[in-house]
């Protein structure tokens, strides 16, 4: 079954143009083609950012948090109570009165101390400021750090001025270097964001917002992904190019909005917002998406099946931009209108 199941998916017609085999894509001549395999490696380079971002938090944010005025709160632990940490792991962390009393004679223990250790183990679960400080300065160093070497990447290429030079010798187009770690530090970056769905703080916003979050990372691993194996490098750099260069600007808002510099903040909220809808509302929609969904039909009559499945998913991300974009919109109202 799993045979099958890997011959289909890796069917000619759904990935390349008319005439196309994967016999095709064997470097020759001085041509060289992405390859699916080369992808198991963004794992590894996944956990490389998750021991960066460990030495990176605990020797850069740390110190520069203290720098600007954040202080790291301890938080007195309460006594280690196996019934009342069973109750509060697994019915509520907010036991009614009854209940409270009951856990007290359960404990052997007065009603007083047992609302003590409740509010003492709330308190644990709540994240420090310092801790959304650290993570904050994380995404911040990586999302700058890609948008400037991305900069590098681009600027001398002829792709970057005019997006019609994406689909000029399509798909034989060889793949540079710039281009092959690009996407390997791109896709290890969503890859660790997964992977510490459980661990890294969860912010008061909705599940809906949880739930797009990880429809996002998953779209995006997806995407860029799919465009290496299809090899839309050209246009994957641009897509990540894109949206990378608006999002250091929200994480240096909430590393100001957490040192209490409230004025630095709202500035770089507003940078953030401008560059936001310019990027993901003007750039995306009618620059990119315009060369994934109308300039192929110049190059073929007969799109293939990854044509409708890249598009599908550059869909899906321009449906959550609009989303966050209405949230934005609205904290941009309020900002105006409410002082």
């Amino acid at each position: 079954i799993l045979k099958t199941l890997n011959s289909w998916f890796w069917w000619e017609n759904i990935w390349m143009p008319i005439n196309c085999t994967w016999a095709d894509f064997v470097d020759r001549d001085g041509l060289v083609f992405p390859k699916p395999h080369q992808l198991y490696a963004t794992i590894p380079y996944a956990f490389v950012l998750l021991i960066i971002r460990f030495f990176s938090e605990r020797y850069v944010a740390i110190p520069l948090a203290k720098a600007l005025g954040i202080k790291n709160v301890r938080r007195v632990k309460p006594q280690p109570n196996p019934v009342l940490e069973s109750y509060f792991r697994e019915c509520s962390r907010h036991p009614s009165q009854s209940d409270i009393k009951g856990l007290a004679k359960k404990c052997n223990c007065t009603v007083h101390l047992v609302e003590k250790w409740f509010r003492r183990r709330r308190n644990l679960e709540i994240p420090t400021v310092l801790q959304k400080f650290k993570e904050a300065f994380w995404r911040f160093s990586f999302y700058l750090t890609s948008s400037i070497v991305g900069f590098i990447f681009l600027y001398d290429k002829p792709w970057f001025y005019d997006i019609w030079q994406t689909w000029v010798g399509y798909p034989f187009q060889t793949l540079l270097p710039s281009q092959y770690w690009y996407y390997m530090a791109e896709i290890g970056f969503y890859w660790s964001l997964i992977f510490t769905l459980g661990i890294d703080i969860k912010r008061k916003a909705s599940a809906c917002d949880f739930k797009a979050h990880i429809v996002h990372h998953l779209a995006a691993i997806g995407l860029m992904s799919g465009s290496w194996c299809g090899n839309y490098v050209r246009l994957g750099t641009l897509v990540i190019f894109v949206h990378d260069t608006a999002d250091f600007w929200l994480e240096a808002a909430k590393m100001f909005n957490y040192a209490r510099w409230e004025k630095t903040c709202n500035m770089l909220f507003i940078i953030f917002s401008i560059a936001f809808f310019i990027t993901r509302m003007i750039l995306l929609p009618f620059w990119i998406l315009r060369a994934t969904l109308y300039q192929p039909t110049y190059y073929s009559t007969t799109p293939v099946i990854a044509y409708f499945l890249f598009n599908g998913m550059l869909l899906t991300l321009q449906g959550l931009h609009l989303y966050w974009g209405y949230l934005i919109f609205k904290i941009l109202k309020r900002f105006v209108f409410l002082k």
